[in-house]
């Protein structure tokens, strides 16, 4: 079964937390702090497999999940980083989050990329030693690994695309040309997925993509619509096939028009691509009106007559399509920068009548890796908020007395003036 867009969930770990410890042996009076920092959670990382032609496999497993690094431990000892999870696409995967943002379009077979990442360990209490805190008693939590839904499209890689109406015998054509044997029959629609086929008898190796055939109105899901004509975006030259025999009683150069139309609906940057127009099944008596009507609808441009069930004029096509992609640059991938966390800087309260007052910011990142529960860590992360002025913005916002003040996973509360715990 072909699939070509399915919708993931990814979740990396999260670090380990770090260790609360102090070194204890006989006959050594100073010990000191000695917990060890926590392990990074494993990433979440798609490989790209030359393999694969279908995201089939997405169908029955829906979510990946890294392991979380693992807690340090006593005498410095820094917990295991988790080990990566690896997923495997298929060439020409593109990867968007729910806003439609792209994260990585992925078409180098073999090539890595980091989709969500995971959380750095927490520090032990062994970091926290200061003239002030001589016996810290707190150590951090390891950070939450990134977390997200996102969908997987595949494009596949293709130099040349075959468009045309159902039963245009664009199938034929690509069983003639390559090793591919896609199923042919005298009925439309008997393409219902895309197929691919090399062809390496005509100069340096290239690759055709057949896709189902269009109809009018497709663009507005007629038929099986425009759906696979996304295969076609990384092709460099298009080849238009056009039945021009009498038997499907059909007028060729409308049918030509239609298809144009179609394509500039979907996309106008494919269709302004090189497009190459072949009039088919010239073995067929009476093809020969059929080709001259072609020809005055899209003169200038060179009509190539062939036939693909015959092989008749099929080498004279594909040397032009040589030709073109010989002069016509590949389209550019589609670069995608790292996307890192955006800085920030400062912080602000946001006031609800029934939550009290939360604290948005560059607090709420240290509060993350706070380990709540913990008097000694609670204390230590109240002393912050206080150095960092969260007092003086309290008092300025004229903020009641007992009012909650949430920051992440903790609430402090306002009373008498100052900040406290409860």
């Amino acid at each position: 079964m072909f699939v070509d867009e399915v919708r993931i969930y990814v979740e990396a770990g999260s670090g380990g937390n770090g260790a609360v410890a102090f070194r204890r042996e006989k006959f050594v009076p100073t010990g000191g702090p000695e917990g060890g920092d926590g392990g990074r959670g494993g990433d979440i990382i798609f490989e790209v497999d030359p393999g694969l032609n279908t995201l089939m496999d997405f169908r029955h497993q829906k979510h990946y999940r890294a392991q979380n690094g693992q807690n340090g431990a006593a005498k410095n000892m820094y917990g295991r980083d988790a080990e990566d999870v690896i997923v495997r696409v298929p060439p020409g995967t593109l990867v968007k989050k729910e806003t439609g943002e792209l994260i990585a379009d992925l078409t180098e077979p073999g090539s890595r990329t980091v989709i969500a990442r995971g959380g750095r360990g927490g520090k032990g209490n062994s970091h926290f030693a200061s003239s002030r805190h001589r016996v810290p008693r707190i150590a951090e939590k390891g950070q939450p690994g990134e977390a997200f839904w996102v969908t997987l499209e595949l494009n596949l890689l293709a130099d040349v695309g075959l468009v045309g109406f159902p039963n245009a015998g664009k199938s034929t054509l690509i069983s003639k040309i390559s090793a591919s044997r896609p199923k042919i029959a005298d009925y439309p629609f008997t393409t219902l997925v895309p197929n691919l086929g090399v062809v390496s008898d005509y100069g340096d190796p290239f690759v055709v993509a057949d896709v189902p055939g269009l109809i009018e109105g497709a663009h507005t899901g007629l038929g099986l619509g425009d759906t696979f004509l996304r295969h076609l975006n990384r092709t460099r030259v298009l080849v238009h096939l056009v039945d021009v025999s009498p038997q499907m009683d059909r007028n060729a150069a409308n049918d030509y028009r239609i298809i144009a139309h179609e394509l500039q609906a979907f996309s106008p940057e494919l269709a302004a691509r090189p497009v190459i127009i072949a009039a088919n099944k010239m073995d067929m008596e009476g093809s020969e009106e059929g080709l001259r009507a072609l020809q005055e609808a899209v003169s200038p441009h060179v009509v190539w007559p062939i036939s693909a069930l015959s092989g008749a004029g099929i080498d004279a096509l594909m040397w032009e399509v040589r030709r073109v992609l010989d002069i016509t640059p590949k389209p550019e991938v589609q670069t995608v920068e790292p996307a890192l966390k955006p800085v920030v800087h400062g912080f602000s309260l946001e006031f609800d009548d029934k939550e009290g007052v939360r604290v948005v910011g560059d607090i709420e990142e240290r509060a993350s890796m706070t380990l709540w529960g913990n008097p000694h860590a609670e204390e230590y992360f109240l002393e912050y908020l206080r150095r960092r002025g969260l007092e003086g913005m309290l008092r300025r916002a004229h903020v009641a007395d007992n009012t909650p003040v949430r920051i992440g996973e903790g609430t402090f509360y306002w009373r008498e003036g100052e900040l406290v715990l409860e």
